[in-house]
């Protein structure tokens, strides 16, 4: 095309103006396209494969169809989540990813093969403990020594300022609505702190049921809503603080629990994470993992310390001593982030079809047990809070840690840490929930058993 004035003119050539090939266009949908991480062609292709299996009666259990069914399931349910309006950035996705598969195994939503398939699976392969090792191993090592150093020595003090007040204030809120101090303690506030449900419920179930002289069962029965309850208050607070600190960027570490300035110097000789980590680096960063949870396994048989806790001590022992090339660190730190982006709502999904069951959850939605609830781990959290703030801690950083001692043990962990975005945290929730819950556990029972005498 062009004027009939010499002295401007214009052409269009017709090569310029080019449409995208069919083949452009397919690569276009397979890299921008995606729920969660899955292509959205590949996510139609398992969910047809998948239907297809059900149909047929039958889905196996082995690790190459759960991968390809937990991933559907899970970034479905994640996804949806994160869509909803408001609440999608206060953790809804964690939760969603949870508790949705929960009530869709209750309510009969969900194929019978895929719960039994599911359940085996997880049940049978222990996956959240390779979770919960590479997401450690991978955040340790990814610190800096000084602020490791720093953060475990100053972190147990807001957490026990965190239980005391939420203690008392819990017990004020139960008093003030008529409850029994001693059901408020011991059946409300007691189970919350406790850890969770392997390591806190059913030791608190067992001990009920020998000092008491109740059935262990309903024992359970009464303190597992309160484990599931407080969980599920602990996610949607970590959620809005997560949102609270991008409002106010000056009140958060992202995932670091101390200032930074404070370390300076030690800053500069922490190796950059590049990304560019090869193939063999990843995988001896994925093998140091699992061996340091072999120790911890071994620390358990010899001396009874949780598997996690052991591997958390060693993994610490060894990124103080220099002990990992910083080649492996690296390696470590790229197993982390593969975790951390691609196996979590996979994790969840399997943690809410297994292990969470829906009914508990609803008997225990009653006015009483949620002001209780609500109040106790509100004020645990917001002390965490103020005392992080007051020693010179990043302040929603400490509060979300202590949101983990409300947790559902390692999956609550789980579910927390990725309302809030702060994953890096875990080996500091771990602290919270493993030992914390512990103490809180072996104390309480042998109070208990000394009040009964």
């Amino acid at each position: 095309m062009s004027t009939t004035d010499d002295s401007f003119s214009v052409t269009h050539d017709p090569i310029d103006i080019q449409r995208p090939s069919l083949k452009e266009r397919w690569w276009h949908i397979m890299d921008t396209w995606k729920v969660g991480i899955i292509p959205l062609p590949l996510f139609v292709l398992a969910g047809a494969l998948i239907a297809i299996d059900c149909l047929g009666g039958k889905l196996p259990s082995d690790i190459v169809v759960m991968v390809a069914t937990l991933a559907f399931f899970g970034f479905a349910c994640g996804e949806f989540g994160k869509r909803l309006p408001i609440v999608g950035k206060l953790g809804a996705a964690a939760i969603c990813a949870t508790f949705i598969p929960s009530a869709m195994v209750y309510y009969g939503l969900l194929p019978d093969v895929v719960v039994e398939s599911t359940t085996k699976f997880y049940k049978s392969t222990n996956i959240l403990y390779l979770y919960i090792c590479c997401i450690i191993v991978g955040s340790i090592m990814s610190m800096n020594r000084t602020v490791l150093i720093q953060g475990f020595l100053r972190i147990f003090f807001p957490m026990l300022c965190g239980e005391i007040v939420g203690m008392i204030v819990g017990m004020g809120v139960g008093m003030a609505l008529g409850l029994e101090p001693f059901q408020i303690f011991f059946f409300i506030i007691l189970p919350i702190m406790a850890g969770g449900v392997g390591e806190g419920a059913i030791p608190l179930s067992i001990g009920y049921a020998t000092l008491l002289h109740m059935d262990q069962g309903v024992a359970l029965g009464r303190v597992l809503p309160m484990v599931m309850l407080g969980g599920l208050t602990a996610i949607i607070i970590s959620g809005c603080l997560n949102q609270l600190g991008k409002r106010y960027p000056h009140l958060t570490g992202e995932g670091q629990l101390m200032p930074n300035r404070a370390n300076a110097d030690a800053n500069v000789s922490q190796p950059a994470f590049s990304g560019k980590a090869d193939v063999t680096t990843i995988a001896s960063g994925a093998l140091l993992a699992v061996l340091l949870y072999m120790l911890g396994m071994l620390g358990h048989k010899l001396i009874g310390l949780p598997a996690p806790v052991g591997m958390l001590f060693v993994a610490v022992l060894v990124k103080l001593c220099n002990g990992a090339s910083p080649r492996l660190l690296e390696g470590s730190q790229v197993v982390y982030k593969f975790f951390q982006t691609s196996v979590t709502y996979p994790i969840l999904f399997a943690v809410g079809v297994a292990i969470t069951p829906w009914q508990e959850l609803v008997n225990a939605f009653t006015v009483s047990n949620l002001l209780v609830i609500v109040s106790t781990v509100s004020a645990l959290v917001a002390t965490g809070f103020f005392v992080g703030k007051k020693i010179g801690m990043h302040p929603i950083d400490v509060a979300i840690v202590s949101c983990c001692q409300s947790g559902q043990g390692g999956t609550g962990d789980v579910a927390i840490l990725t309302a809030g975005n702060r994953m890096s945290l875990m080996p500091f929730a771990q602290i919270a929930t493993r030992i914390g819950g512990a103490i809180n556990v072996s104390v309480s029972l042998l109070v208990l058993g000394n009040f009964l005498v």
